[in-house]
């Protein structure tokens, strides 16, 4: 693979999960902040990691593809 292409996909995740941890974080840090750092970290990765795949993923390439696609048309 092309290293431009590592490239891209770093930048695609980071665009995903980047505002969704914050968001999550914003939401339920204040409830999750007794729970000790292995269990707070359990309860992030099972609730991102899904939501990664499933929503951000395809929602950056969708925006992606609707970018790179009025780029091509003007």
């Amino acid at each position: 693979m092309k290293p431009t292409f590592h490239l891209l996909a770093v930048l695609k995740t980071w665009l995903a999960i980047y505002p969704s941890i914050t968001l999550f974080l914003f939401l339920f840090g204040k409830q999750l902040s007794p729970l000790p750092l292995y269990q707070r970290t359990f309860i992030l990765s099972i609730t991102l990691v899904p939501w990664l795949m499933f929503v951000g993923m395809p929602f950056v390439n969708f925006m992606m593809g609707y970018f790179s696609a009025n780029k091509e048309n003007k």
